[in-house]
């Protein structure tokens, strides 16, 4: 009789273990997300935020106070960047430590330190059921939407890493179009033909999208300035007059998705890094207005949702060593913007004639390359919680999973 009782207990705790593992699990998926927006702006420190919104508070006769909505956001916290061989991280190895959980080399792409294929959240976010959709403002197959999809031991084998689009099944990806469009010694089929064969529907400008990608399942949006040719790397001579926007491109994505179906959007704002790569402080500034007018988009249709929707904002790394003071304690702002509008919104002053510029106006720019310092983290909405104070790049993947 001991015996009959002792088993029945054991089986009585068994089973209430198993309960409460099931509903743990049916928690954890019921805290996760029903909508979610990553936006990643490459090469974001928190002084080039700071910058833009000195710039906007200039704009409103005022020293500060302006703020983006990224900043007006409810939880803040920094993100450590380093990769897995360098104190300074390149736009591959972070972008694979946010989308994949694991530290990369630099110059590699959804592989670890071992040279091994590892796998992106966006896979596994698909594989719940969610759509999933890849915006950058630069070329779809650069490193940081490549890192959401592909895996290469090398960032720079564009052709490969475009070709992989094919076998993902995402349904819609955004970018200024393809670098290598033909590979790189200009003989292999053209990139838009080849995943044509695939089954997506490639299109060139808003107009275009707006007419082919109708009934179609899985697409993709290339600029009109791009077409039937390779997208330009790290060009910055200033924006396309056809050229949509980021939040244009979100919206395209928005308006092609179900969202009575849960979704998924990465959206990068790839040209702040370029900007910030030549210190050119107009363009830069008016990048991370462009990039925050998407994330504005998102939030808009947060208040509409609050209950199902997170939004996180981040950096991969940190461009240029920008500081707000060089010499003097007041930012010419009005010197800055009317040089940028005497060139046209283009970058043609000299990079001598720059580096003079940013200085007579009181901005620093201490290199043309990356840093190694934390980047900014903003986040609102369910889940937000867990993006506030100090973590690693590669906790992304878990957080936003709800692991």
């Amino acid at each position: 009789m001991k015996l009959y009782r002792l088993c029945i207990a054991v089986m009585a705790l068994m089973m209430a273990c198993a309960l409460s593992g099931t509903e743990a699990k049916a928690q954890q998926n019921d805290e996760k997300a029903k909508y979610i927006f990553l936006f990643i702006g490459d090469g974001m420190g928190s002084t080039h935020v700071a910058a833009a919104e000195s710039y906007l508070s200039y704009k409103e006769d005022k020293l500060g106070g302006a703020m983006l909505t990224m900043t007006s956001f409810p939880y803040y916290g920094t993100a450590t960047s380093h990769s897995a061989n360098r104190n300074v991280t390149d736009s591959s190895a972070s972008g694979t430590a946010i989308s994949c959980g694991e530290k990369a080399n630099n110059y590699t792409l959804g592989v670890n330190a071992e040279g091994e294929p590892i796998r992106s959240m966006s896979y596994d976010l698909k594989d719940e059921g969610y759509q999933i959709g890849i915006i950058s403002t630069v070329p779809i197959n650069h490193a940081t939407p490549g890192a959401f999809y592909a895996n290469s031991k090398s960032r720079d084998d564009y052709y490969n890493i475009s070709t992989q689009i094919a076998g993902t099944g995402f349904d819609f990806f955004a970018g200024s179009g393809f670098i290598d469009f033909k590979g790189k010694d200009q003989k292999e089929e053209p990139i838009d033909a080849y995943l044509e064969r695939y089954g997506y529907e490639v299109s060139y400008g808003i107009e275009e999208f707006k007419k082919e990608s109708e009934g179609k399942d899985k697409v993709i949006f290339c600029q009109e300035s791009n077409r039937s040719e390779s997208a330009g790397n790290y060009v910055s001579e200033g924006k396309i007059i056809e050229d949509a926007t980021l939040g244009q491109m979100l919206d395209l994505g928005l308006d092609f998705f179900d969202t009575e179906k849960p979704f998924f959007f990465m959206c990068e704002g790839g040209k702040i890094d370029w900007t910030a790569h030549g210190n050119r402080t107009m363009p830069m500034v008016m990048d991370v207005l462009e990039f925050d007018d998407a994330i504005a988009k998102a939030y808009e249709f947060y208040k509409n949702n609050p209950e199902k929707t997170l939004i996180v904002v981040t950096a991969d790394h940190e461009t240029g060593g920008l500081t707000l003071g060089c010499g003097d304690s007041t930012i010419n702002w009005e010197k800055l913007e009317k040089q940028w509008l005497d060139e046209g919104k283009k970058n043609t002053l000299s990079d001598e004639d720059n580096r003079k510029l940013n200085q007579e106006c009181s901005i620093g720019w201490t290199t043309g390359s990356h840093t190694g310092g934390p980047v900014p983290v903003f986040a609102v909405g369910k889940g937000a919680e867990k993006f506030a104070g100090r973590m690693d790049n590669t906790e992304f993947k878990v957080k936003i999973l709800g692991e």
